[in-house]
């Protein structure tokens, strides 16, 4: 499990590097379709930051930058020929695949950043403040409100209408298959038991490897190519 002690990134370093990659990447990428998404919300998010009120906003901006850093350590990690966390590879390995329609790529990427990214930023923000999972509770909601603006973008922007997209049609059962609201609730509860596991180090690490796994195998069942 990667620990991250030292301060985080910036809001408006993780707004620039994914404007990066929306720079570099083909549109049709399966990466490009999810960091096009993420970005949106991203940015939104960051303006509410520097609009609202001048109070601490420490912990929230720290979760915020963790909790993207996990996302864009993984497209590092893929380009510098390292293997991404499990959770990530099923995006990366069909990211091209031309059966694979671009509202799947960015299920499969909220799926991993909830899945599993959210719950060790977490427990990354809380070693960094020196605080209980319980003291992040407001933040981590505020993430939640951030992910359901991102699922709401993915059906809006990538979904066919209602017109087009048939009630047989194997997208609607994948769409249906997968919560945004669960996915969060066992991200928390994931975070909680992570942290209560920290002075066993061992039990810790294979409980993240395990989470791992079993994101990137739903990833993985959300990828499945379908008919055009």
């Amino acid at each position: 499990m990667v620990r991250c002690e030292q301060d985080p990134i910036s809001a408006g370093t993780v707004v620039s590097r994914m404007r990066a990659l929306d720079a570099a990447l083909p549109r049709r990428d399966g990466i490009a379709v999810f960091n096009r998404v993420y970005l949106t919300v991203t940015a939104e998010a960051d303006r509410r930051v520097d609009a609202g009120p001048s109070a601490d906003t420490r912990a929230a901006v720290t979760l915020n930058a963790l909790f993207a850093e996990r996302y864009l350590a993984a497209v590092e990690a893929v380009s510098e020929g390292r293997r991404p966390p499990a959770c990530w590879r099923p995006l990366f390995q069909f990211r091209h695949h031309p059966g694979v329609r671009p509202p799947q790529f960015a299920l499969a990427g909220i799926n991993a950043h909830i899945g599993h990214d959210l719950a060790l930023a977490v427990v990354d923000t809380c070693r960094v403040l020196g605080c209980e999972p319980v003291r992040l509770e407001d933040e981590f909601e505020e993430v939640g409100e951030l992910l359901a603006a991102l699922e709401e973008r993915i059906r809006e922007e990538l979904m066919p209408g209602a017109d087009l997209l048939r009630l047989a049609d194997p997208l609607t059962h994948l769409a249906g298959a997968w919560s945004l609201e669960r996915a969060r609730d066992a991200a928390w509860t994931a975070a909680r038991a992570l942290w209560a596991l920290r002075g066993l180090p061992d039990v810790a690490e294979e409980f993240a490897a395990r989470l791992d796994t079993a994101v990137g195998f739903a990833g993985r069942m959300l990828l499945t190519p379908l008919p055009g």
